[in-house]
């Protein structure tokens, strides 16, 4: 009946956020939440218009966590994580047609982990397989039909029992030249099975070979360090390109692979500018997919984007694209919303269930305060920033 007044703040600890605007402190921790049963999943979601704090804010708050101990992982488009990896002794991951340093998406993730034999046939073909076929319905820009997803598949499999860590570049070469067996397993002979299967291993090949040369096409390169507390992924040299749903699938299932590599810990993964690989609809399934993987691998998804309508956009209603753009809200149980311009206060209060006092405060926002809205609470809190922390996140520099 009267929102923000009356009602307790969160009882798990966690790193300080800020000033709960009617309250005290107001800490903040996914994983201490999940474990007392108050949320259902550890995924957030922040949204916000430029120059309102959210950055500033995401970059803090993984600040805060990695003195915790945690670790955070994050795909950066933008560049914009540079200095935070500094402050932390990381230096981040820079990823560019042409470039040094290469990554393989193909690495076996963390689920195909099994004991000390080796990896899990099976599952390591359906975690290639998905990403696979992700990449090229995004690239061609239409679903696969049967016999060419049969025929990735064959190719999948054929590259798991061969190579030890097989790369995008074997698979192109599985396709073009399958192997007799799988080809007579459907009846076809080795020329048909690769002439049905010529247009998408092309495909592949380009994405290898063409404009993405360079970045994901060998092995990972030696040296990438993934054992660090932070690992940044900077994707700032394509971010204007066609490809970037492409480079940012690549680049999140490389670090998904990596868990496999360090010990079980909590962390932190961030998508930054989330709306590039959720806008094709072939990379947001496969998002949607490893999103429901958090609790199972002790992850906290954090998404960031200027505002949920671009959920909305994704598709007409009752479209595939739309359904996982809701249920990717729905995976994520808080919510960080920084001021909204008036005409995104509706789609925002529709999204989450934003009461009339809770949008009327939405769209009048300072900057620095968010509406938190964590499992079946709200939360009105001033983000604090120490003079330590301002090195770390200062994005204006260039305005100035």
């Amino acid at each position: 009946m009267y929102p923000f007044v009356s009602g307790g703040g969160l009882a798990a600890g966690g790193p300080l956020i800020g000033r709960d605007l009617l309250g005290g402190a107001f800490h903040f921790d996914p994983w201490e939440l999940y474990a007392q049963g108050f949320i259902t999943n550890p995924n957030i979601i922040v949204v916000g218009q430029i120059g309102r704090g959210k950055s500033s804010f995401v970059k803090t708050f993984v600040g805060r966590q990695l003195l915790r101990g945690r670790q955070a992982w994050i795909v950066d488009p933008k560049g914009e994580y540079g200095l935070l990896a500094q402050a932390f002794g990381s230096r981040p991951v820079l990823l560019r047609p042409g470039g040094s340093t290469r990554l393989n998406p193909l690495d076996v993730p963390v689920s195909a982990k099994h004991h000390a034999d080796g990896i899990n046939v099976e599952v390591a073909v359906k975690s290639r397989l998905e990403l696979a076929c992700a990449l090229l319905c995004s690239s061609l820009a239409r679903p696969l039909n049967p016999e060419e997803r049969t025929a990735v598949e064959l190719a999948v499999r054929q590259v798991t029992v061969v190579h030890r860590r097989p790369t995008l570049m074997d698979l192109v070469e599985a396709m073009l030249f399958p192997e007799p067996t799988a080809a007579r397993s459907l009846g076809y002979e080795s020329a048909a099975l690769a002439e049905l299967s010529r247009a998408v291993a092309l495909e592949l090949r380009r994405m290898v070979t063409g404009d993405l040369a360079g970045m994901f096409d060998g092995q990972t390169t030696r040296g990438v360090d993934i054992d660090g507390k932070l690992v940044v992924v900077d994707l700032s040299a394509t971010f204007s390109s066609p490809a970037l749903p492409l480079i940012m699938a690549c680049a999140t299932a490389w670090l998904q692979a990596a868990f496999s590599n360090s010990e079980t810990v909590k962390r932190l993964v961030v998508l930054d500018e989330a709306w590039a690989i959720l806008s094709d609809l072939a990379t947001a399934r496969w998002t949607q997919a490893t999103f429901k993987l958090s609790r199972a691998l002790g992850v906290s998804n954090l998404v960031v984007l200027h505002r949920l309508s671009d959920l909305r956009a994704l598709g007409e209603d009752g479209s595939a694209q739309r359904k996982l753009g809701d249920g990717l809200l729905s995976d994520s149980e808080t919510r960080v919303c920084f001021a909204q311009s008036p005409s995104e206060v509706p789609t925002t209060a529709a999204l989450i269930g934003l009461n009339s006092t809770e949008s009327d405060a939405l769209g009048r926002l300072p900057r620095g305060v968010a509406l938190w809205k964590v499992g079946y609470k709200s939360f009105l809190v001033e983000h604090l920033v120490s003079q330590a922390e301002r090195s770390m996140i200062d994005t204006d520099s260039a305005l100035r």
